[in-house]
């Protein structure tokens, strides 16, 4: 196998390489800014444990991702699509729905899979909204993440044309962690993802929980039942059920993989053991149930 072949050929996403540096100077704007108008803003600590995991899940993505690209070009090759769907310009925007329904399907996931939250979890676990906390990525996820999108290439659409669309959905995420925006015209926070969809996404209050999964368009949250509009009468409180108090990054990354070794060693059976994987988060064999499901209906 040519790796330095695979290595050239996934180095042309280089999207990544541009958006750190306006990522960064935003963060520091709105730090800025913040500090005049408002101080609440940021945490000095936890914006350093965002960056952390921001570094931390780039190194982490790096063999997954390498694997994937790989993994795509060959189904590229095999798709007996590969001849019809180019880069065409009607090929680039189907393309983009595609990709956004798969990141809609491997976020919800994310949060509805305790494995998968587990992965995810540090991207919540800051209890403030803001570019920092953009940056926040989940590490673990960065293992399983590109197994939403592996149908992708079956349909004709070349790995290195995935990819970039992956980076341009996520440079586009990253504009919906902020306070300062408030709401947008009606016809844009019907259709996009919002500074207001996401600051909904990030609050644990009952009414906001797993919601708004949407990467660019909220519409997939509307079709799935998933949407929760944010409510002037409820301000999103961010940060998990159960904050983790901590801003040590090895913790931060790994206390949910720590509770589940804890509740699998406790449970007894064996059906119950595996519901801790891969059931919802709260869910329990032994006590209360605090799915956010569970937890909706009896609000």
């Amino acid at each position: 196998m040519d790796w330095q072949y695979y290595l050239d050929e996934l180095a042309k996403d280089q999207l990544i390489i541009f958006a750190v540096p306006i990522f960064l100077i935003a963060l520091g704007i709105e730090a800025y800014l913040a500090r005049h108008e408002r101080p609440d803003l940021y945490h000095k600590k936890d914006a350093w444990v965002s960056i952390l995991m921001g570094l931390a899940s780039a190194v982490v993505e790096f063999l997954p991702k390498l694997l994937a690209f790989i993994i795509f070009m060959y189904l590229h090759s095999i798709s007996p699509l590969q001849d019809i769907v180019g880069r065409q310009w009607w090929a680039w925007v189907l393309l983009f729905f595609l990709d956004d329904f798969s990141y809609y399907w491997f976020h919800r996931m994310n949060h509805e899979v305790r494995f998968f939250w587990a992965g995810h979890v540090s991207h919540h676990s800051s209890e403030y909204m803001n570019f920092g906390t953009a940056l926040r990525q989940g590490v673990g996820e960065r293992l399983h993440k590109f197994l939403f999108w592996l149908w992708l290439p079956l349909l004709g659409f070349d790995a290195l044309m995935i990819f970039v669309m992956i980076s341009i959905n996520l440079f586009y995420q990253f504009w919906t962690h902020t306070e300062l925006v408030k709401k947008l015209p009606s016809w844009y926070e019907f259709i996009f993802n919002t500074p207001s969809h996401h600051r909904v996404h990030h609050a644990s209050n009952i009414r906001y929980l797993d919601r708004n999964h949407a990467g660019v368009l909220i519409i997939w949250d509307r079709m799935f039942g998933t949407f929760s509009e944010e409510k002037d009468f409820e301000k999103p409180v961010y940060g998990l059920t159960k904050n983790i108090e901590s801003f040590h990054a090895g913790y931060v990354m790994t206390h949910e993989y720590q509770a589940i070794w804890r509740d699998v060693r406790r449970a007894k059976k064996w059906s119950d053991k595996l519901k801790y994987i891969f059931y919802a988060p709260g869910w329990s064999h032994d006590g209360e149930d605090l799915r956010a499901k569970t937890l909706r209906k009896k609000l």
